[in-house]
């Protein structure tokens, strides 16, 4: 199942790094961690090793695009001079969270069966959308002195976002 999820997250992050995304990414990241929490709760049903890994590439799919985006509002938002260290707390959120996260799940197989272990992930996406819905209005307001820069050397698809720059150093 790690595999699969392995796969989907590559799907996934290959055709949402291709295309040039508009619009917000607060929004866009908002409707992925929503994708990825959904599609994990059909797990809970847990119809067979063909079909559990099915939708865990399913799952997968959502995974690499929710974490680029949220790197994106992460750089969008670090001050200037700031966004490495920015992006670490990122990783170390993502970190703390899975860490988290198999720390619960272990306890709740054993109380519940591995029935609700496959709800720890859904619930965790769950949580995540509620924290974005809250802090929507700060997600959503511009990054202070963003910089545009189609060309940058961080940028091998030459994508518009704010404050991916070479000017940027942290």
């Amino acid at each position: 199942m790690m595999a699969a999820l392995g796969l989907g997250a590559l799907s996934g992050g290959s055709v949402y790094g291709a295309r040039r995304w508009v619009g917000e990414p607060a929004r866009r990241l908002r409707v992925l961690v929503a994708l990825l929490a959904v599609c994990y709760l059909p797990l809970m049903l847990m119809p067979g090793a063909l079909a559990m890994v099915l939708l865990t590439v399913l799952a997968g799919v959502f995974l690499a695009p929710a974490i680029a985006c949220a790197f994106v509002l992460v750089d969008r938002h670090a001050p200037v001079g700031t966004v490495t260290e920015a992006f670490s707390w990122l990783v170390t959120t993502f970190t703390v969270g899975a860490s988290v996260g198999t720390g619960l799940a272990g306890p709740v197989v054993e109380a519940g069966g591995a029935l609700w272990g496959f709800a720890v992930p859904g619930a965790a996406g769950g949580v995540s959308l509620l924290v974005l819905a809250v802090t929507g209005r700060v997600l959503a307001a511009p990054g202070g002195g963003a910089v545009v820069a189609a060309g940058s050397e961080n940028d091998p698809n030459r994508a518009a976002e704010p404050r991916f720059s070479s000017g940027d150093r942290a």
